[in-house]
């Protein structure tokens, strides 16, 4: 074919989101004379990095949200896509729940490489979380490549076996780390809009979904604002910081309502200088049900910042000495003095470290460069 290599990305949506941001982060440092990406989603509403995508040079596309319930109806619009389509040099599946009906057809239609990407470590409760891991069962078998963010992503996606046999790849969510680098002007200047003053501000970047738990976030924030009122107000003022946007939004509005918080809690949407806000922040804090591989602690650390994670989350996440875990069993309480206890520390950048771990995207997007062109992980 004349021109680069065309890679088509199959996500939900091109919103904000933990994959949606990590292939656009590997997207902005390709060489596109070389690699270009398109982008094949489930929905017909405009996206958050539709015009930076256009601007790029890559093609959205769009077809039917799968549910599960339309599975014919499902594999007959992927048949007519493909068959449309044939200048895929891969396709990477960035939606396990339906990779294992996609990719075949992709195959089939004469697509060379076609890739699995595992990014999370768990699924939704009940019977949708049920049927997701069915739709998995046989996923290692109909695809080329395994790509998994984690290792409990790895087993979650494609099962403990694939995983020990070294059946898959492990591909770091990695950043732009020095655009996270720890920036004092920056913080000035995010904390003055904000009017934030001198408050100790927690923070958080994630979407408003079950995973991420939020409920038990404003608890424990709920917990340290209670261990202000008894100090009589005495010792550190909190704020908390939350970015992002989804379903449960609106709920955890008014969670803090009713836990007497919500003149401390900034819901702030999504923003696109996200960095800037790491900045602003002091302590980082992440009690997610289940994860891939959080981007979010990845950018915190980069920033320098203290990290109170769960346990749930995979090791992979804590690249710096900044990061302590702890269990979501635990009262919010206790988190809540950890927090306190650990407050006070002199703030550095560690984007070099981090950069170091494995986690730098220039580095990475070599490595996925020369892959795409190939067709062979080496």
């Amino acid at each position: 074919m004349d021109g680069p290599v065309r890679v088509l990305h199959v996500l939900g949506t091109t919103q904000l989101g933990g994959a949606e941001s990590r292939t656009m982060d590997l997207y902005r440092h390709m060489d596109r004379g070389r690699v270009q990406f398109d982008f094949l989603i489930h929905t017909q509403q405009d996206g958050f990095f539709d015009q930076e995508i256009q601007k790029l040079g890559g093609r959205i596309y769009r077809v039917p949200r799968f549910r599960f319930y339309n599975f014919f109806a499902y594999r007959k619009a992927m048949r007519s896509f493909f068959a449309g389509h044939h200048e895929f040099a891969a396709v990477e599946g960035h939606i396990t729940s339906s990779a294992a009906v996609y990719l075949p057809i992709a195959k089939r239609a004469g697509v060379r490489v076609t890739i699995a990407h595992a990014r999370s470590a768990g699924v939704d409760a009940g019977l949708k979380g049920a049927l997701t891991r069915l739709m998995r069962l046989r996923l290692s078998q109909r695809t080329d490549y395994m790509f998994t963010c984690s290792r409990l992503a790895g087993i979650s996606v494609f099962g403990k076996k694939a995983v020990e046999e070294g059946r898959t790849v492990f591909i770091p969510n990695a950043i732009d780390c020095q655009a996270f680098a720890y920036d004092e002007g920056v913080r000035e200047r995010i904390r003055a809009e904000l009017g934030i003053g001198d408050r100790y501000v927690i923070g958080h970047v994630g979407r408003f979904h079950y995973a991420k738990n939020h409920e038990y976030l404003l608890r424990i924030f709920a917990a340290l604002c209670d261990g202000q009122r008894e100090r009589s107000g005495s010792g550190l003022q909190y704020l908390l910081l939350l970015l992002g946007e989804g379903p449960q939004m609106d709920a955890m509005k008014q969670l803090a309502e009713k836990l007497g918080i919500a003149e401390w809690v900034f819901f702030l949407g999504n923003r696109k200088n996200v960095s800037d806000y790491y900045q602003a922040m002091d302590y980082f804090v992440y009690p997610s049900r289940y994860e891939g591989l959080p981007g979010a602690m990845i950018e915190a650390q980069a920033s320098g910042l203290k990290c109170l994670m769960s346990d749930a989350v995979c090791d992979e996440a804590a690249v710096t000495e900044l990061v302590r875990c702890m269990s979501i069993e635990a009262d919010p309480r206790v988190w809540a003095e950890k927090i306190e206890e650990t407050a006070r520390y002199d703030r550095s950048s560690h984007a070099d470290e981090v950069g170091r771990s494995g986690f730098d995207v220039r580095s990475q997007a070599e490595r996925m460069m020369a892959f795409y062109e190939s067709g062979v992980w080496r």
